[in-house]
């Protein structure tokens, strides 16, 4: 079975940094394709940044220049470096893996942006 759990959330202010981190077991971490979805209060879950098993990388028109998404294989984890954050970057953030049709989600990490 699939678990994802994330860690790295926090509370900063605007202008501030802050690094997710998911570690992914009970799979071949290298097959998955990983994702970050984040959901702000009272908004719906929007997809924040993406990368293949390749290691092609997306990322929102929100969060393009400021966010980076990277993975390690070695380490079975994929990482999120949130820079330049702001207020509206707050909400839960959640790491996410699909493969094979499957998909598969951890409980999310609270990021807070506030002054």
């Amino acid at each position: 079975q699939v678990q994802l759990v994330e860690s790295g959330g926090g509370s900063v202010q605007p202008g501030g940094s802050l690094r997710l981190s998911c570690l992914l077991s009970g799979g071949v971490f290298e097959l998955y394709a990983m994702a970050w979805a984040r959901q702000a209060p009272g908004k719906r879950r929007e997809s924040v940044a993406g990368i293949t098993a390749g290691g092609y990388s997306q990322y929102a028109d929100s969060v393009k220049g400021r966010f980076t998404i990277s993975r390690d294989n070695a380490k079975n984890m994929v990482d999120l470096q949130l820079n330049n954050l702001k207020p509206e970057d707050t909400g839960v953030y959640y790491c996410t893996a699909f493969y094979n049709n499957m998909e598969y989600w951890g409980q999310g990490t609270q990021v807070t942006v506030s002054s």
